[in-house]
């Protein structure tokens, strides 16, 4: 892992050559243009997006989590397993999926129509929406996966004991049961968050292009503009948020694990 973000990291401060590659020449010009309106305009609508895929993942993952945790054991693995399955295809033909499910003439339309919801058939496909769906859809068991470890793990006595002692649930969820699987939900948002912020696919796909993200702009310095030096500057930023983010979640499990401030 260390030699190709090393490699990353140096060709950050190396110049672009006339037909593509690197010119082994010192400037910091990647590092300021990235730092430019319309890169930092780009990185701010890639966290938007990735933060609605996180945030609705975990509103989804969480309960979804909860109830595995509370079957019977036999059933916990079957359940495991149905959460899974989707990582068993391939994610450009779950993607292609979305599309017919979104078009205009798709299921979810046609659906709507018969249940007299709509008239006419609504934009649904090619909307920073669809890219939403489609992320989380693409990473949702990353987030229960961490959730179920974490809530599997607490001991229900400390529940018990909660609600004994008059609590309501959602008190007891709030004092008990979520301070303590905190960290698991951390761990899931960084499954979640970092992938779709770097992801290029879902956005090319169900975004149409209109939403153009960090992955998109990294992937077309790579690939169609020959410009290595600048896509390595945007990919260390991607690199910086993922060690940022880690660093949070370290620190937030190191206080719940031990009751109070590190």
């Amino acid at each position: 892992m260390a030699v190709p973000v090393l490699l990353v990291l140096s060709y950050v401060f190396f110049q672009r050559g006339r037909f593509g590659g690197v010119v082994y020449e010192f400037t910091w010009d990647n590092v300021s243009r990235a730092l430019s309106p319309t890169y930092r305009a780009v990185l701010v609508d890639s966290v938007v997006i990735a933060g609605s895929a996180t945030i609705l993942a975990l509103l989804i993952g969480y309960p979804v989590a909860y109830a595995i945790a509370q079957l019977p054991a036999r059933w916990r693995n079957v359940a495991l397993v149905l959460v899974v399955i989707p990582f068993w295809t391939n994610f450009l033909v779950r993607t292609y999926a979305w599309i017919v499910l979104l078009s205009s003439e798709g299921l979810v339309n046609r659906g709507l129509e018969r249940l007299g919801v709509i008239d006419d058939p609504i934009t649904l496909l090619y909307t920073r929406g669809a890219v939403v769906v489609g992320l989380v859809y693409a990473y949702l068991p990353l987030m229960i996966l961490p959730l179920y470890a974490s809530i599997s793990k607490l001991d229900p006595e400390l529940r018990e004991a909660a609600t004994n002692l008059g609590a309501s649930r959602f008190t007891v969820f709030r004092t008990v049961t979520w301070p303590l699987t905190l960290s698991g939900a951390l761990t899931g948002c960084i499954f979640v968050f970092v992938p779709s912020l770097g992801n290029f696919v879902v956005p090319e796909l169900l975004g149409g292009g209109k939403s153009v993200m960090v992955g998109n702009v990294v992937r077309d310095q790579f690939l169609k503009a020959r410009d290595w030096p600048f896509g390595a500057t945007l990919a260390l930023v991607l690199i910086v948020v993922l060690v940022v983010l880690f660093f949070v979640q370290s620190r937030v499990s190191r206080r719940v694990s031990t009751g109070g401030p590190s």
